[in-house]
């Protein structure tokens, strides 16, 4: 029996939500022939400081979803599309997916690795396809989407994941010194690529994927959900990422009145509001401030003032979130257990922007 067939009969009793299991939990059950119950439960919500903390007893870590977990069925039979499927939040999204029985259609403009993803997924019994490009081109939106029909019959849900934070390639080297008009900088000293790149691929490439999305959708007439990735950095401002900031709140935007346009056609339109989250983009982005910090560069230092969000900050290790833990919200967003849900922001960030 292979995993897709164990998912399948495991399935029928957790659509919907009414549970869920971790790979080796599905693996337990394909080796025991459902001869023995298998826990579909979580473990604790939290862990004690080790060592406590001598001045307040108690203290807790919140354990966080396991990169396994999935609800097996919750999305059989729909197809759905999610860029910037290669690594970081698109990779445990598309995997997720598949995990729970969509069809995916994963999108990103790192080819090679890309496809290795989506080659795993069907190794292991999922149903995915890519498409190899870059979404700051309409005509790449407008295939991924036309790929997803002629393959699997319609389009039923997306994550517009894809997105960056200066004018490097994903997988450039960085090289701050040589690099100064295409990364992070103070907004009088920021490039025009740097910009342009920024704003190319994370506004102008939600809205081209949302405009093909929406139009086969509605041709259908038959609903679906849309997640955008967003950020804090679309809620409040952040110092030296005058791009990024002002391209996430122009996702928040374009959510909000996609939402609005959408709703009589049974589509909602959501996005998530994330925080610090140990992504390969968020390391690359400490990279770069750590190179720039070896040269002259002087700063207030006001820009990252506020660095940790509340959950971080009480974790004993410091933690961001995880991706795991940011896909299970963006998935909840995308099944119909979110029916009553369009036009938010869920701000997925462990509590930065409440203090």
């Amino acid at each position: 029996m292979i995993r897709r067939d164990v998912l399948k009969s495991m399935g029928a009793a957790a659509a919907g939500g009414a549970g869920g299991v971790t790979l080796a939990q599905a693996e337990a059950a394909q080796a025991q022939e459902a001869e023995t119950p298998v826990s579909l439960g979580f473990g604790p919500y939290g862990t004690p400081w080790d060592p406590a903390d001598p001045d307040i007893p108690g203290r807790q870590n919140v354990v966080p979803v396991s990169e396994d977990y999935f609800i097996p069925g919750r999305f059989a039979g729909k197809t759905v599309i999610v860029t910037g499927s290669a690594r970081g939040m698109g990779e445990v999204a598309a995997r997720r997916l598949a995990r729970e029985g969509a069809n995916v259609v994963g999108v990103d403009i790192l080819e090679e690795l890309g496809a290795s993803v989506i080659d795993a997924i069907n190794a292991e019994g999922g149903t995915a396809t890519f498409l190899g490009g870059d979404i700051a081109e309409d005509a790449v939106c407008a295939e991924m989407v036309r790929l997803a029909v002629d393959t699997y019959g319609g389009l039923d849900g997306a994550i517009n994941n894809a997105g960056v934070m200066d004018a490097l390639f994903p997988d450039e080297p960085i090289d701050y010194v040589n690099q100064t008009d295409r990364v992070m900088a103070r907004i009088d000293l920021a490039g025009d690529e740097y910009f342009d790149r920024v704003v190319k691929v994370n506004v102008y490439g939600t809205f081209y994927s949302m405009r093909h999305e929406i139009a086969q959708m509605i041709a259908q007439n038959r609903g679906g959900a849309i997640v955008n990735v967003a950020s804090v950095a679309g809620i409040r401002g952040f110092g030296g990422t005058v791009p990024y900031v002002t391209s996430k709140h122009a996702v928040q935007g374009m959510t909000k009145t996609a939402a609005i346009d959408c709703a009589p056609y049974g589509i909602r339109v959501n996005s998530t509001g994330m925080g610090t989250t140990l992504t390969p983009m968020f390391e690359r982005a400490f990279e770069i401030i750590g190179q720039r910090r070896e040269t002259d560069f002087k700063d207030t230092g006001i820009g990252l003032y506020k660095s940790m969000s509340l959950l971080q900050y009480s974790d004993q290790q410091k933690r961001g979130s995880t991706a795991a833990e940011q896909v299970a919200i963006m998935l909840f967003l995308l099944s119909p257990e979110a029916s009553n849900i369009t036009g938010s922001t869920y701000n997925t960030d462990g509590g930065f922007t409440i203090f």
